[in-house]
């Protein structure tokens, strides 16, 4: 039986959308609920699933076209169906020592809805390499998290499409594996073999040189094979405009620094997103910081005197994050506006306590949540931010793990910072910023003693949080950190 395969119902304010990735060619079986078609509108990106077991027979609105809702775009036959599509039709394979080669798609993974697009940020094959199923095959980083694409099967890397640095969208197209193929019997191109145009340039890059009327001849690539980047375009436009200038008039393009050297890298799309938060920041929020010092020695002697038993016991080292993080925690049940965060004109108050932990990672500083804080134990807290730097410093941090968090705790002090004035985590109302922990004397009942001392400051959002709400809220955080028995007893 022949059944349509329809674009989904748009939303009411939504006129077309466009057929962005079809998952299955023609001539391929596919499974029930497997998705066949992905529909992109100005807005989300629709999955169409398959009704049933079936193979697809038809496709009639190829990736790129425009499509209405409702409208057919191909037909498939339902059941075990091989028999229903023509010989002529089948998807094309490649004899390999009597053994099948099929041709599969290297596609970008989904993005999360938050996200706009991507960066191929490294490839770690090339073409014509062997690869093993699951093996990394290339890293494309957002601006929150780097996401890894494996191979679907073993095979051999047949064509890398979008190359390093190249900007994608989720579920493009960016290389293709010959699956059941082998090194020394896939056919690689030899140097004498000129690239198409299509293959010199990503459909974005082809774009750009119509607009600007310029053909492959016009532009030197200066990519793998003389594949063509939006900045050789970009070059291109500009020797064409610039004017010719006498030979003895120019000026060199690089300073000379004579022995000394300079490097010049372009920003990663996190360093980029890092500054535009900062600023945002700094630009959008009437930001305050206030400070406090508290003495340290109480939880230093706790931590020396049940620290042995504590890793027995839980297999987990006691370290100072977990009581802050129960200190935070009980804070904020005190005072609800630190936990609040504002949306337009509304204030959106959290009943539930999501804690974002400042983590240095080699590609900047992140922010992944440890949710639910007021439910976790001290040993779980430990493993919970463990788990979360271990993920930060491998780069395996998912979209999930960096979602929501109502409040930031970022510790300069394990870099040796006594003192600063941290930015709030943006949409949240404040965050507290932990120091190094320094002995010093103070003043204790008229006498002078040395303690180790640690400052905090809480920078906060002065359009939510007011002054008195500020220092009771850091006040109570010295206090339980001074007196963790309070942390117990809830008092």
């Amino acid at each position: 039986m022949t059944t349509e395969i329809k674009v989904p119902v748009l939303p009411e304010s939504v006129a077309d959308a466009t057929v962005a990735t079809w998952h299955v060619q023609v001539g391929e079986k596919f499974s029930r609920d497997q998705v066949l078609v992905d529909i992109e509108t100005d807005k989300v990106v629709l999955e169409v699933p398959a009704t049933s077991d079936g193979v697809l027979t038809d496709i009639s609105q190829i990736e790129g076209a425009t499509v209405l809702g409702d409208q057919v775009i191909g037909t498939f036959s339902a059941g075990d169906a091989t028999s229903a599509v023509p010989q002529e039709a089948a998807a094309p394979t490649a004899s390999n020592s009597g053994g099948a080669v099929k041709v599969i798609d290297i596609i970008v993974p989904v993005l999360p809805e938050s996200v706009a697009d991507a960066t191929v940020a490294s490839w770690h094959v090339a073409e014509g390499d062997s690869v093993s199923v699951d093996q990394n095959l290339v890293d494309i980083e957002t601006d929150k998290v780097v996401l890894e694409v494996v191979a679907q099967d073993n095979g051999v890397i047949g064509k890398i499409i979008h190359v390093e640095g190249d900007t994608v969208l989720g579920s493009q197209k960016i290389g293709e594996l010959n699956a059941g193929a082998s090194a020394n019997t896939t056919a690689t191109a030899t140097p004498d073999e000129a690239l198409s145009s299509d293959e010199l340039a990503s459909p974005s890059v082809r774009r750009l040189m119509t607009e600007k009327g310029l053909s492959a001849s016009d532009v030197k690539g200066s990519g793998k094979g003389g594949r063509i980047s939006k900045e050789d375009v970009e070059a291109a436009i500009a020797s064409k405009s610039a004017p010719a200038a006498p030979a003895k008039a120019a000026t060199p393009a690089v300073q000379d620094l004579g022995e000394r050297t300079q490097k010049r890298v372009p920003m990663t799309r996190l360093r980029k997103t890092i500054a535009t938060r900062l600023l945002e920041a700094k630009n959008s929020t009437a930001m305050l910081t206030t400070f406090n010092e508290v003495n340290m020695k109480p939880i230093m002697d706790l931590r020396k005197q049940y620290k042995d038993i504590f890793e027995k016991t839980h297999d987990t080292r006691l370290g100072f994050m977990s009581f802050y993080v129960k200190a935070v925690t009980e804070a904020l049940k005190r005072y609800p506006a630190v936990n609040a965060s504002i949306d337009g004109d509304d204030i959106v108050y959290h009943n539930f306590f999501d804690i974002s932990i400042a983590v240095s990672t080699p590609r900047g500083l992140v922010t992944p949540v440890l949710r639910d804080s007021d439910q976790l134990s001290m040993a779980g807290i430990e493993n919970g931010i463990r788990d979360l730097a271990i993920k930060g410093r491998d780069g395996k941090l998912s979209m999930a793990d960096m979602t929501g968090g109502n409040f930031t705790i970022t510790n300069g002090g394990v870099f040796g910072s006594l003192l600063s004035t941290p930015i709030i985590n943006l949409p949240q109302a404040a965050i507290l910023g932990m120091h190094k922990i320094q002995d010093r004397p103070m003043a204790v009942d008229g006498k002078v003693e040395i303690l180790p001392m640690m400052y905090l400051a809480l920078s906060y959002d002065h359009r939510l949080i007011d002054g008195k709400e500020s220092v009771g809220f850091l006040v109570t955080i010295k206090e339980l950190l001074e007196d963790p028995t309070r942390l117990l007893l809830d008092v």
